[in-house]
């Protein structure tokens, strides 16, 4: 019997319902519930009473110190701020490719492609679209479209539709070869797989916190490359000076780190639930967490009826994610709709993604959760 890596009792939507969905809204531990209803509980009754303006400051530093740490690099390269798309939306901008090809993989998450197509609507740019195709190897895809006016590659570590994972060392190193600039999502890989931020030296890692970290929404994380830190951020935002609360209106200089990233006020209720359940995490150890995941998803794809089931997995990926599984019906008589509701009806909670439907196995998934839904699907 596969248990549960973490304490179910920590998640009271388990006392009824079986969660696959961490890929779309994560569930929230008790006590990261606690840490944030106390300090909005605390803050709502006595405003600056009980947060000073070195507070505010603490709370994000001892954020980027904790995500440092999941993130396997230095607090100096990291970011926080009020969401992935914020900054995302902001790298073309940032890197202001000219005259050259940005890659992208056709079905990745839209906050990644969609910047870049602007971007190029109103500069002499072009975007080059990959297919990924469940018999090929996406990772050797993507480095088979590199060309000499290649400057971009834009794409999400894991697939938000398929769960295919990338090998980033390998396209990260071929890219700083040529000198292309690669920009990651890994909102989908932190906090469910091991990240090395460091070891990949891509130019950007960006994820929101709302998903497998087990945050609220408000606030995200980005990871710069030693390189980045040179070039000043498109947004001066006033949290971005290098003191702050000095009010300096007459100057606009910054931190030669990724502080100058964080624009404004942000959400403080969810930047000290997030740092307390990015802590849970690297307690639970990412790749403990990976290999549970792995466990469950292989039990889950051994069990399944394939005669009923079409599993999209990527046979010949060489570096496979199993915290995310699509699959769809065989029969064409039987809409992948109809059966997101049916599973919903049995307190089962999926998602409906490119007309399949997707699980995502969390620590707290053991093999009951897995053979309830089999129940239904066999």
């Amino acid at each position: 019997m596969i248990c549960s890596l973490s304490n179910r009792k920590s998640y009271d939507c388990l006392k009824k319902f079986t969660y696959f969905n961490q890929a779309s809204l994560g569930l929230i531990s008790a006590s990261s519930t606690k840490k944030m209803t106390d300090f909005l509980n605390k803050i709502a009754r006595f405003g600056n009473i009980y947060i000073s303006d070195e507070d505010e400051l603490y709370l994000v530093n001892k954020l980027r110190k904790s995500a440092s740490i999941l993130l396997g690099g230095q607090t100096k390269q990291t970011a926080v701020l009020s969401s992935a798309s914020e900054m995302l939306s902001q790298i073309p901008y940032i890197l202001k490719p000219q005259k050259s090809k940005i890659l992208l993989i056709e079905t990745d998450f839209p906050a990644v492609t969609r910047p870049w197509l602007q971007y190029c609507k109103n500069n002499n740019c072009s975007v080059k679209f990959i297919k990924e195709n469940p018999d090929e190897d996406l990772t050797y895809k993507v480095i088979s479209k590199i060309s000499t006016d290649t400057s971009i590659i834009a794409l999400s570590l894991i697939q938000y539709s398929t769960g295919t994972k990338l090998d980033v060392e390998m396209i990260s190193k071929i890219a700083k070869s040529k000198g292309i600039k690669l920009v990651i999502d890994i909102t989908q890989a932190l906090g469910a797989v091991p990240i090395f931020a460091d070891k990949w030296n891509a130019d950007f890692l960006v994820s929101s916190g709302y998903k497998w970290l087990g945050g609220h929404g408000g606030v995200s994380l980005a990871y710069l490359n030693k390189d980045i830190l040179n070039i000043n951020p498109l947004n001066a935002g006033w949290m971005g000076a290098p003191n702050p609360f000095k009010m300096q209106s007459d100057k606009c200089s910054y931190f030669r780190n990724a502080k100058s990233y964080t624009q404004s006020t942000m959400s403080y209720v969810s930047i000290v639930g997030l740092e307390k359940s990015i802590q849970e995490i690297i307690k639970l150890n990412p790749l403990k967490i990976e290999n549970h995941s792995k466990k469950l998803s292989k039990y889950f794809m051994k069990k399944i009826d394939k005669n009923k089931w079409q599993i999209y997995h990527n046979k010949k990926s060489i570096n496979k994610s199993f915290h995310i599984i699509s699959f769809k019906p065989n029969s064409k008589d039987l809409e992948p709709i109809k059966v997101f509701k049916k599973l919903k009806k049995k307190n089962i909670i999926c998602s409906l993604r490119d007309n399949k439907l997707r699980l995502s196995i969390a620590h707290f998934n053991n093999q009951e959760d897995i053979n309830h839904l089999l129940e239904i699907l066999n």
